[in-house]
């Protein structure tokens, strides 16, 4: 079977499983630039091709831990899932699991303040006030949101679960006031001038360029709203496992990285020398 075909077969059996858009793009690309490396057609790669590629990514490239894990995934699905390799000898150094970098509030603030555009505004304050990731914030329709009880659910998040998040009140009456400026009350909240869903690479942008009119250093994206909303919602008291089910995630570990004890709380604890 000639390259092309295999990875197309890839693909559909990712589609078949279940499996986001996203992460079938992810697991085609590294499968791709993997036989562009190693310069074999699928059926005859050994499992050793899948060890000195990856150590090429380790020691050469220098990729994060948990880059290199998401490669190993994507090339043992294909080997393993699709063509019945059956390779099982393959590891990876451990992910490395440090405390997000996260936004203080005052830099939220800066943020949202930066922000040029209504929906620019919105989109900012809509990511921190609930926590979604941007892939589930630009698919939010209006019909998802409550308006009464300042919640809304997010449809087929990562997992394909759907879940309830909590919003501001601040940021649903900013919604209800864009849609009423916009003149549309159901579909989509953020819409590109084809009236489809704005683009993962537009929000990126109006974040990145919001934080630099703000003059904050820190390299600012979408996800990073995410931590922040973890992390402040951790320091007011929230329980680890109500933010666990905010974020939508799957495993309490996962969610157990923002119990690293952020800057601002470390700040706010007196020194015992100070009582002596």
């Amino acid at each position: 079977m000639s390259k092309t075909n295999s990875l197309k077969k890839l693909e559909r059996e990712l589609s078949i499983r279940g499996f986001s858009p996203e992460t079938v793009k992810a697991y085609t690309r590294h499968n791709k630039e993997f036989l562009g490396f190693i310069k074999k057609e699928p059926e005859f790669v050994l499992e050793e091709d899948l060890k000195a590629y990856l150590g090429h990514l380790i020691s050469d490239k220098k990729l994060f831990s948990s880059t290199i894990a998401l490669v190993r995934s994507s090339l043992l699905f294909f080997y393993n899932q699709v063509l019945g390799k059956g390779f099982s000898g393959i590891k990876t150094p451990k992910i490395q699991r440090n405390p997000p970098e996260v936004l203080s509030k005052q830099e939220v603030k800066a943020l949202i303040g930066a922000c040029v555009t209504d929906k620019s505004r919105l989109l900012v304050e809509l990511l921190y006030s609930s926590g979604m990731r941007v892939s589930e914030c630009l698919n939010l329709r209006v019909e998802d949101v409550d308006f009464n009880e300042n919640i809304c659910v997010v449809k087929q998040g990562k997992g394909k679960k759907d879940r309830i998040t909590v919003l501001s009140q601040r940021v649903t009456q900013s919604l209800q006031d864009f849609l009423k400026k916009q003149g549309f009350s159901y579909g989509l909240i953020f819409r590109n001038k084809h009236g489809r869903a704005l683009s993962v690479r537009n929000a990126q942008k109006i974040v990145s360029r919001a934080a630099k009119r703000a003059g904050i250093r820190k390299r600012v994206t979408p996800h990073k709203l995410r931590h922040s909303f973890a992390t402040h919602l951790l320091d007011s008291g929230v329980s680890i496992r109500i933010i666990q089910e905010l974020l939508g995630h799957s495993n309490l570990q996962t969610t157990q990285i923002y119990t690293r004890v952020s800057r601002d709380h470390i700040k706010s604890i007196k020194s015992p020398l100070d009582d002596l």
